[in-house]
């Protein structure tokens, strides 16, 4: 898939450079351009799965919670974890679970700001307010709205899952699902689980519910054509000016 809205991203004073091995495509905004330090820890992230996924092959392939493994690597106990949290597979949260050990890892080399965008997977953390923009197919909505973010509310995971654009498994017909929360593991697994019920827009109020009620999500939105529903505490902007 074409990533034709990183087109339209770009945030002030930060350096901007992409990311790629394997399946992976980072898009990162920060304040020092470490680019084979991105790399370097996008491999890791990448291994540490990989190997987990040979000793155990049902984290690979389950679309149902697994049990905590108390051994397991750090970013593979956060995608269990937050599998068991919104009733998914631990490979729902695999995208948000890379762009936060990146983003994280860059904060650790010396990066004061830094956005690492997976697919739709976001992890923010500025110093100053940040606007999330919304892609949601051919709905009116998409590109015209985004959710504003602010840095002491520590939000540091925005994700998205559609049904309509990208290339996430989701069996659901919404435009957009988009979940914010303190973990990019968190967000990506609840906008996968929650996409995956919404079949119309006669749904989208049954979704609403089920998204405000699972803990440690702070808000989020659902579009569906010409549908948008918001739980939470959530600031929608107008983008399209």
């Amino acid at each position: 898939m074409k990533r034709f809205y990183r087109a339209h991203s770009a945030r002030g004073g930060l350096e901007r450079f992409r990311v790629r091995h394997k399946e992976t495509d980072l898009f990162i905004q920060a304040t020092l351009p470490l680019v084979r330090e991105a790399e370097a820890l996008v491999m890791e992230a990448r291994l540490a799965i990989e190997e987990y996924i040979r000793k155990r092959p049902e984290f690979l392939h389950s679309r149902s919670p697994l049990a905590f493994d108390e051994l397991a690597p750090p970013i593979v106990r956060e995608m269990l974890e937050a599998g068991k949290v919104a009733s998914v597979g631990p490979m729902a949260a695999v995208a948000g679970a890379i762009a936060e050990y990146v983003g994280k890892g860059l904060i650790k080399l010396g990066v004061q700001e830094v956005i690492v965008e997976n697919g739709g997977d976001c992890y923010v953390n500025t110093r100053s307010e940040c606007t999330v923009g919304i892609w949601a197919g051919n709905s009116p909505f998409s590109g015209k709205i985004g959710i504003k973010l602010l840095p002491e509310s520590e939000l540091r995971g925005v994700c998205t899952s559609s049904g309509s654009i990208g290339h996430s498994l989701s069996y659901g017909a919404a435009d957009a699902i988009t979940v914010i929360s303190k973990s990019a593991s968190l967000s990506d697994a609840v906008a996968t689980s929650i996409g995956n019920i919404v079949r119309s827009g006669a749904k989208l109020k049954n979704a609403l519910n089920s998204l405000e009620k699972i803990p440690g999500i702070a808000g989020g939105l659902i579009i569906v054509g010409e549908k948008l529903g918001v739980v939470g505490k959530i600031e929608l902007v107008n983008i399209s000016e």
